[in-house]
């Protein structure tokens, strides 16, 4: 695995993020009905456009395959490729922005049991609880914050 910062988005860098997106939120965002997934997924592209810090975590063949966006020194997102998933990816990832950029904060769905527990593991807890969304959609949200 490489870990690289992207500068410069390409339309190809972000159409193979945006498979990304979709493969790891279908796997782990059960609560999302298939409409739901695609009226987000129109948003996704300038969201990865947009972060100030994004970081690509490629397969040994230099294929993405996992990514993070970071703004300041909060994680805004962090997928990885069904493929890949199980295989360090999130945690290299991870691991690298709280080392480069200092990432002590970020906000996990409630229903994604599976994503909370990987952020527990890496020393984040729960301070506060919403009961929607960024969007106002019903998804609780809990913000975390790195313990210590």
């Amino acid at each position: 695995m490489k870990i690289v910062e992207m500068k410069e988005r390409t339309p190809l860098l972000v159409q193979q993020l945006l498979d990304i997106w979709e493969g790891s939120v279908r796997a782990t965002h059960l609560f999302l009905s298939d409409s739901e997934i695609e009226k987000i997924k129109g948003y996704v592209p300038q969201a990865i456009r947009e972060i100030p810090h994004l970081i690509v975590g490629e397969s040994d063949k230099g294929i993405p395959a996992a990514f993070m966006g970071i703004d300041g020194q909060k994680l805004e997102m962090l997928f990885v490729s069904g493929e890949e998933r199980g295989r360090g990816f999130g945690k290299a990832l991870l691991g690298y922005g709280m080392d480069a950029y200092g990432v002590d904060e970020l906000a996990v769905n409630e229903q994604n049991p599976q994503a909370k527990g990987f952020y527990e593991r890496m020393g984040f807890r729960v301070f506060k609880r919403t009961d929607c969304d960024e969007q106002g959609n019903p998804y609780p949200l809990l913000y975390m914050k790195l313990e210590g």
